[in-house]
């Protein structure tokens, strides 16, 4: 993990366990589900690609020679980078033209393992198009007692701090330096992908570090005068009366808020406001890069609960499966689990 993780609090305590996650790329198995039906019709052409060891822009590119179009023509709802197998919906605009053939496209790459389905949309994918993930990760070199299993069994039925992972802050952190720089006017930054990747930094550094500050305060199960309950539909309601908040969180129906800053005034109340402000008032710079592109105020849960959650340890080896919604991070998963005694950054990309 880089610095920007490593001074973030855990939900469950410091793991005992460590391993390597991701040794190869196989032992990182993540399966797009859209939340869609596709039409089976319509001037897109939908394809299930399963690749290894290759990024999404890379196969989006050779894809497009493929089919004979420009690569803006081509689109995918979510980011994977190669270090990882991968199950990945593309789509190809493609009016009145029939469904291309991709048997020469998967020979002469060997990084794509196949075309796992395809279909006819009448809608080219977008971001968020995703419902979720499939993860299977497969963690060698494990070394941890028989407290592993009750650790996991907590994480699955107790959540984990859903935090944005390492890979949406760059190498050491650099995503969120570059955004500090930018707020103190030091550059300009004119490439559109650029200034995304650091307003998302800005965003999602502040986002970790007021849940980071909530579980230090044993506040992330515990709901605040003024707090934001969020329910699955992103509808937010505020709590006004802590009883029946925390009536309505064992249910697991909402869930606790946390900021993802924008241009206007946090929209949390009294004592949740004050608290999410003093936070978010320690880095003026990402404040004001934040505010001078006008982004809009979201909100996001604080714990994130793995769906469908197995697990099976032969010998020194992990196998965990779970299912997470778009969004969300594998590695914040992971990170609750072990230690990862991998060395340099080979995350996945998560962030549809």
């Amino acid at each position: 993990m880089t610095d920007v993780m490593n001074a973030l609090a855990y939900l469950h305590g410091q793991p005992a366990a460590t391993g390597r996650l991701k040794a190869k790329a196989e032992d990182f198995f993540v399966s797009e589900t859209l939340d869609f039906t596709p039409a089976g019709h319509g001037e897109h052409f939908l394809v299930r690609i399963r690749k290894i060891g290759e990024n999404t822009k890379y196969v989006a590119n050779e894809l497009a020679k493929a089919c004979g179009v420009k690569s803006r023509d081509v689109s995918w709802a979510g980011l994977k980078d190669r270090h990882a197998v991968t199950e990945q919906w593309f789509s190809v605009h493609l009016p009145g033209q029939p469904d291309p053939d991709l048997t020469e496209f998967v020979t002469t790459h060997e990084g794509v393992d196949g075309i796992l389905d395809t279909a006819r949309h009448d809608k080219k994918l977008r971001p968020g198009d995703l419902i979720g993930n499939r993860f299977k990760l497969v963690i060698t070199e494990f070394e941890g007692d028989d407290a592993i299993e009750a650790r996991l069994a907590d994480i699955r039925d107790q959540g984990v701090p859903n935090y944005f992972g390492s890979q949406r802050f760059g190498r050491n952190g650099n995503n969120v330096s570059s955004a500090r720089d930018w707020g103190q006017d030091k550059f300009r930054v004119r490439d559109k992908s650029k200034r995304s990747f650091y307003l998302s930094a800005a965003r999602s550094f502040l986002f970790n570090q007021v849940l980071s500050a909530r579980i230090e305060k044993q506040l992330c199960h515990t709901p605040m005068l003024g707090d934001l309950l969020i329910d699955d539909k992103e509808q937010v309601q505020l709590v006004e009366d802590i009883a029946s908040a925390e009536a309505q969180l064992r249910k697991h129906e909402w869930h606790i808020s946390g900021p993802m800053t924008g241009d206007n005034a946090l929209p949390t109340q009294g004592e949740a406001q004050q608290f999410e402000q003093k936070i978010v008032d320690t880095e003026p710079h990402l404040l004001a890069v934040i505010r001078a592109n006008r982004m809009r105020h979201e909100r996001r849960p604080l714990l994130l609960y793995p769906q469908e959650m197995s697990w099976q340890r032969e010998d020194d080896t992990l196998t965990i499966e779970f299912s997470l919604p778009a969004g969300c991070f594998a590695t914040a998963v992971m990170r609750e689990v072990m230690e990862d005694k991998s060395e340099g950054e080979s995350d996945a990309h998560f962030d549809q």
